[in-house]
């Protein structure tokens, strides 16, 4: 399986993780400062902001870039309960 690296920039760390792997498992996992509310992708409380790496993300559902628009998102601000890693990249909580 592949596997890519993610920073977080808040807490200063960087995981080697499986390419598929959805932000908000991950940041859960070691204590980053992203928050979350519903995992589904309709709230908006878990946006990221992208600092490196916006390509190796998969691509914005439909659900995710209307819920990204509501919330007046940055063009490399993401729902981190919905980005896929698919190699590196580095973010933080937005």
């Amino acid at each position: 399986m592949a596997k890519a690296k993610i920073t977080f920039d808040d807490i200063e760390q960087t995981v080697n993780v499986p390419a598929g792997t959805r932000v908000i498992e991950i940041s859960e996992k070691i204590g980053a400062g992203i928050i979350y509310g519903c995992r589904e992708g309709d709230c908006g409380t878990c946006m990221m902001h992208v600092l490196e790496g916006w390509n190796n993300l998969t691509e914005p559902s439909v659900l995710e870039e209307k819920v990204l628009r509501e919330n007046m998102a940055s063009r490399h601000d993401r729902l981190a309960c919905q980005a896929q890693i698919l190699g590196d990249c580095r973010v933080k909580p937005a």
